[in-house]
């Protein structure tokens, strides 16, 4: 077992598939490379993956929790991002094999709720599907909606339609979310013993959060799977940040971030997205 330059204990495994299922979104299933059972996940957990550029990214586990010997991840192809998804889909070739984690969870079905209602927006249906896999074996009360522009740009529609059945609703909008679902209506009358689980863009999970406001605190989950452009940026100014361990005070330039300064001071400092997104740093 390796461990990345930000400490995550990693291991190699061995890409197998790499499928385009949508547009600009690709599907790549991992296996050991020996065929060894892999660890355990339950719904709603992720894979910390090393892309080819050196890179670490998280992505959500999709496929049944009760499969051991492979991972399933999609991967939205981002032009304009930091690279860590154009290298893993332009980069990878079946028989590639990639430093992953094992499976960890910050995003799981808690409680026992008289009913669960999801939300996905596009490439957030990936832990959703994974938590629909594992409520299809139980009697449980639930209902997916899913947000995509259309059919075309919807991924894994024929698993969702397997595994959801008569329990999912699609909204297409064309690409204007304000034609699409009604998050204000759907959400409107809290429902006592009914939990909420929304992923996908910032957009959505703060409409639903909003929206939800009213209801218990504890009966609101979400995930968010994209950074929502930055708007009336105020100019970056030069800081200083103490590191309270190490009893150090560094200086952040202008066009720098904290976590790259603190990186050249030789901190080792646990990261995955870089965005903002994951909370892991």
């Amino acid at each position: 077992m390796a461990t990345t330059d930000n400490a995550i204990p990693m291991t190699e495994l061995e890409v197998t598939t790499l499928d385009a299922i949508a547009e600009g979104i690709y599907r790549l299933e991992f296996a050991h490379p020996e065929g060894d059972e892999l660890p355990e996940f339950t719904p709603g957990a992720h894979l910390h993956v090393e892309v080819p550029n050196g890179q670490v990214r998280r992505y959500s586990l999709c496929n049944d929790p009760e499969e051991r010997d492979r991972y399933v991840i999609a991967v939205k192809r981002e032009e304009a991002g930091t690279g860590g998804s154009k290298s893993l889909v332009d980069d990878t070739r079946v028989g590639d094999r990639l430093q992953v984690s094992a499976p960890v969870n910050d995003f799981e079905l808690k409680g026992n709720p008289a009913r669960y209602v999801f939300i996905a927006g596009g490439i957030g249906i990936t832990p959703i599907l994974a938590m629909g896999h594992e409520l299809k074996t139980r009697s449980e009360d639930y209902h997916l909606h899913y947000c995509t522009p259309s059919e075309a740009e919807t991924p894994f529609l024929k698993e969702v339609r397997s595994v959801f059945g008569p329990r999912v609703t699609f909204h297409h909008d064309g690409g204007d979310p304000a034609t699409g679902l009604d998050v204000q209506a759907l959400l409107g009358d809290p429902v006592t013993g009914q939990h909420i689980y929304v992923c996908g863009p910032a957009g959505l999970v703060e409409s639903a959060r909003l929206h939800s406001s009213h209801w218990p605190e504890e009966a609101f989950h979400s995930e968010l799977f994209a950074v929502e452009p930055a708007t009336d940026e105020l100019p970056n100014e030069a800081f200083d940040v103490f590191l309270s361990r190490q009893k150090m005070t560094l200086s952040v330039p202008p066009e720098r971030s904290i976590l790259e300064v603190v990186r050249d001071a030789g901190v080792a400092v646990e990261t995955s997205c870089e965005d903002g997104l994951c909370s892991c740093c």
